[in-house]
C-alpha cells in the first residue's frame, strides 16, 4: 500500500487472508507498523495495536476515519453486501475508457444510511473488469474515485492486482494498492479469523 499525501510517500506492507466477503484478517509487516492487525468478522472491524497491546472495536464516527493514513476509510473496508443488494443500477450508456469499450452504470442507494448515496461505474465490455468508479454525496459532490491499473487471470478468474484510490477531500492524496503474491481457493482455518489470533 503506497500512500502519497502532502508531498510525502509512505509504504506499508501487509499479509491478508479472507474467506468469502464476511471474514478477513490483515497483519502489517513494514517496520513502522509491524504487529498492527485488523480482523473483520460478523460485520465488525477490530484492530490490535502492539503499542498498547489492546484490541479495539472500530465503530461509530471512527468508521469515517482514514485506515492507516490511506485514502480508504474503515467504513470502506467492511461492506459485505453485494452492490446489487445496496443500489439500484441504471445503464446510462457506453463509451471508451483508456482505449477500452465500457458500459457506464449509475447507481442509486436503496437506503439512506449508505455513506455514498450515488456511484458511477465504468465496466469493461469484454472482460467485465471494473476499470473505474466514482463515489458521490447526495448533493452530487464527488468524494472518491477508484481506477484499476492492472488485472490478471488466476484460475480462470480476473483479479485486480494493482489499483488506485483517491479521496478528493484530501488535497494531493492517493493510495496505490499492489498485490505481489496471490493465492485463491486455498483452505484457511477458522482460527485465523478469531479474536485469539488478533491478540497473539
Amino acid at each position: 500500500m503506497i500512500i502519497e499525501y502532502q508531498n510525502k510517500t509512505y509504504v506499508k506492507k501487509m499479509k491478508a487472508s479472507a474467506k468469502g466477503n464476511s471474514d478477513s484478517f490483515i497483519e502489517f509487516t513494514n517496520p513502522e507498523d509491524r504487529g498492527t492487525k485488523y480482523l473483520k468478522k460478523g460485520g465488525r472491524l477490530y484492530v490490535y495495536s502492539p503499542d498498547n497491546e489492546q484490541v479495539m472495536l472500530i465503530s461509530g464516527h471512527m468508521l469515517k476515519e482514514s485506515m492507516m493514513g490511506s485514502d480508504l476509510s474503515y467504513e470502506d473496508t467492511i461492506n459485505n453486501e453485494k452492490l446489487s443488494d445496496r443500489y439500484t443500477p441504471v445503464l446510462s450508456g457506453s463509451e471508451t475508457w483508456n482505449g477500452r469499450e465500457v458500459w457506464v452504470l449509475d447507481l442509486t442507494a436503496k437506503k439512506k444510511t449508505e455513506s455514498y448515496p450515488k456511484q458511477k461505474l465504468w465496466v469493461d465490455k469484454e472482460n467485465f473488469d471494473l476499470l473505474h468508479y466514482e463515489l458521490y454525496a447526495l448533493s452530487g459532490a464527488k468524494l472518491k474515485e477508484y481506477t484499476l491499473i492492472r488485472a490478471e487471470n488466476f484460475g480462470g478468474r480476473r483479479f485486480p492486482v494493482e489499483s488506485e484510490m483517491r479521496d478528493l477531500l484530501r488535497k494531493g492524496s492517493k493510495t496505490t494498492f499492489v498485490m505481489n503474491s496471490i493465492l485463491l481457493d486455498e483452505p484457511i482455518s477458522d482460527s485465523v479469523f478469531s479474536m485469539r489470533n488478533l491478540e497473539r
